[in-house]
């Protein structure tokens, strides 16, 4: 007969669970914030009171405002990369998904978020084990879906899909941070899909 647990083994595994249900609300209100107000200051208070939990709890979870708002900006480039991804699987060659993925990336809402979480990673280096984390994940992630997808469709990459994944990335979050940092422009002159080399041609492979 299977013993239950007792109350002393109980609730230290109901706080621990507690304590992720927090930490997770967190991260999705000061998501959901963040983008509403595009480009504004989000405040503890704010997001203590949009999630329903003390301020100190922020800290608590997190150490500062600054490493939620990194949770939040790469949560919510997850879900925008969701979006791409329905996007991609309606290109009907290579060239097409090129060219949409990238028209699509530099227009994400997410992006200019976590261009910023980045921007602060260089001034407080207590972020960058944070960032690292969320940078690799989205990395391998981007690397998974690209390889399913080209599989499905008998398409090839001109190199490494690890290395596709991150010279895409490096190349959409960098042109965002040159904005931000004052540089004129526009996504016009930006190749982003250049920087793909996935191909359905196989004499050009």
């Amino acid at each position: 007969m299977e013993k239950k647990p007792s109350r002393a083994q109980a609730t230290p595994t109901k706080a621990l669970e507690r304590g992720r249900a927090t930490k997770r609300r967190l991260i999705e209100v000061t998501a959901q914030l963040c983008e509403e107000r595009p480009g504004a200051e989000v405040s503890v208070a704010e997001i203590a009171k949009a999630a329903g939990v003390f301020p100190n709890q922020v800290t608590y979870h997190f150490g500062s405002k600054d490493s939620l708002l990194v949770h939040a900006a790469f949560l919510g480039l997850l879900h925008d990369t969701r979006r791409i991804e329905r996007i991609g699987r309606q290109a009907p060659d290579a060239a097409a998904f090129r060219r949409n993925i990238a028209r699509a990336v530099l227009n994400l809402p997410s992006l200019p978020s976590v261009a910023r979480a980045l921007a602060a990673g260089i001034s407080k280096p207590e972020l960058a084990p944070v960032i690292d984390r969320h940078l690799q994940l989205l990395f391998r992630q981007s690397e998974r879906f690209v390889s399913r997808f080209i599989d499905e469709r008998g398409w090839k990459a001109r190199r490494p899909l690890n290395v596709e994944a991150r010279t895409f990335w490096s190349t959409a979050l960098g042109a965002v941070l040159l904005v931000r940092a004052g540089a004129h422009g526009t996504n016009a002159e930006l190749d982003l899909a250049g920087t793909l080399t996935i191909h359905d041609d196989p004499e050009r492979g």
